[in-house]
């Protein structure tokens, strides 16, 4: 489990250390520190990943989603044998938009540990395309192209946090939106308020709008 952060970052930085001290079997911590601007910008720690990864396959995701009961080892045993570019986890559970006081997210806030959550308050969600959390790429293809490597734009340091519209970019690279794969136990939390909303205040409040509006106007579909 390969992850980038900025040494800045101490609340971060205490947690990685937490966990790295947990013994999992089959699982190796590789934490990578990065200046926070190459942290912004997602895509640069992606691509760094991918073309230093000996893996068969890789699972391109983000901080908020969890992998319980059975997800990773049903994955291999679904990863057998097939040779596609993009593949994604054809349903996913979620939490509607959470606020920042909600107790799911106020649970950990004191100290890092291991927490288990309760899950009667995620819905079950179909997937139809291999977006940002959901992205398993081949190994060899990984190692062959990067993750946007040779989009210049995606590969530059920023001073706050970029829009991400690199998961677009790589599936156009790719000349694919993924394929589905069955697996179990893929949970995401969402947030109304986002850490990479920073900066100007009237944007941040104006984004955490429009977020919470498209998140009403597709549970209504």
């Amino acid at each position: 489990m390969t992850v980038f952060f900025s040494p800045e970052d101490t609340k971060t930085k205490t947690l990685l250390d937490f966990f790295g001290q947990q013994t999992v079997p089959g699982v190796t911590w590789n934490w990578q520190p990065v200046p926070k601007q190459q942290l912004f910008r997602r895509a640069i720690g992606r691509n760094q990943a991918a073309l230093a990864t000996k893996a068969d396959w890789v699972w391109f995701t983000d901080c908020d989603l969890m992998f319980r009961d059975n997800c990773l080892d049903a994955l291999a045993e679904a990863l057998q044998g097939r040779q596609e570019t993009l593949l994604f986890p054809e349903v996913e559970r979620t939490t509607d938009l959470l606020a920042e006081n909600n107790p799911m997210l106020q649970a950990g806030t004191t100290e890092p540990q291991v927490l288990d959550i309760d899950t009667t308050s995620f819905t079950s969600r179909q997937i139809s395309k291999a977006t940002g959390p959901l992205q398993i790429a081949h190994g060899d293809v990984c190692r062959a192209v990067g993750y946007c490597r040779n989009i210049g734009l995606y590969q530059q340091p920023v001073e706050s946090f970029a829009k991400c519209h690199e998961d677009r970019a790589f599936r156009w690279l790719l000349r694919s939106q993924g394929e589905p794969v069955s697996v179990p136990g893929v949970f995401r939390i969402r947030h109304v308020a986002k850490g990479r909303y920073s900066g100007n205040e009237t944007r941040s409040r104006l984004r955490t709008r429009l977020r919470v509006w498209q998140s009403r106007r597709r549970d209504r579909k």
